[in-house]
């Protein structure tokens, strides 16, 4: 269901909400009609046992895998934040550096900074990306491999720009790893049939006001139906309006535009 990544939150969750409710509801009514709350009451003392015990094994399971998603999506977030960080370290150690090298590396890095705003963080969320470093990144590691070390004017500027650099690295790679660490087919099908299961379990019970147990049937089924929602979302860090933000990469182009135009003025 990617389209309910597109929609904005509060959407998406009303029509998950509304959708899954009015199948649970229309379930219940036709088992209401069948059994009467009388029949349904003999085997309360058993069926609420077994419910209960399905319940706890059920939430552990989901639990666990708001955990898993939502570690993912911190994981993400963090690595290209300090994928920004590193890049705009480095734009300013390059200035430190010979000419014309100090500007060849400040070039690539607002080269590379773009290429991941407006290419390489929108395609994360269609396909998946080659850990392979994209041609703006080959080209600064270039860039730095063929320095010649002796010759830098500040060899521990050399050392640390070169450590920055296998960073932001590193950190791409962690970002791609993050982005593409999906839910497998198998978790969602324990997912979604226990949710189901769950639900269903509740036609055992009955009431004498039926609104009561429409109530409360429309409540569980809105709970279970958001928390799956909300493991779809998180499984999904750079889809989507609650996508990752990106704005740490744009603050950091604004500000290598800025610092590479005042230097030509």
């Amino acid at each position: 269901m990617p389209f309910l990544l597109n929609l904005p939150p509060g959407i998406s969750f009303l029509l998950v909400a509304a959708i899954t409710t009015a199948l649970a509801c229309v379930g219940l009514h036709f088992v209401r009609r069948k059994y009467s709350a009388e029949v349904l009451k003999e085997n309360h003392e058993v069926a609420a046992i077994i419910f209960n015990a399905f319940g706890l094994l059920y939430g552990v399971v989901v639990a666990f895998v708001v955990f898993v998603t939502w570690s993912g999506y911190d994981d993400a977030t963090k690595n290209l934040q300090l994928e920004a960080s590193d890049t705009i370290d480095l734009f300013y150690s390059a200035t430190a550096f010979a000419e014309p090298v100090g500007k060849v590396v400040q070039r690539g890095l607002m080269d590379y900074a773009d290429s991941v705003y407006r290419d390489e963080v929108n395609r994360m969320s269609t396909q998946d990306i080659s850990i392979q470093p994209g041609s703006p990144l080959r080209k600064l590691l270039d860039v730095f491999n063929q320095m010649d070390q002796m010759s830098a004017p500040n060899r521990e500027l050399y050392a640390e720009s070169l450590r920055r650099v296998n960073n932001l690295a590193e950190h791409r790679r962690l970002r791609l790893f993050a982005g593409n660490n999906t839910i497998q087919p198998t978790i969602w099908l324990v997912l979604l049939v226990g949710g189901v299961i769950t639900v269903l379990y509740t036609y055992l019970f009955g009431t004498k006001n039926i609104r009561a147990q429409y109530l409360m049937i429309s409540a569980l089924t809105v709970t279970i139906s958001w928390i799956l929602l909300l493991i779809y979302i998180l499984d999904h860090p750079f889809t989507g309006v609650s996508k990752v933000s990106i704005k740490p990469l744009a603050e950091v182009i604004e500000t290598m535009r800025s610092q590479s135009g005042a230097e030509q003025r």
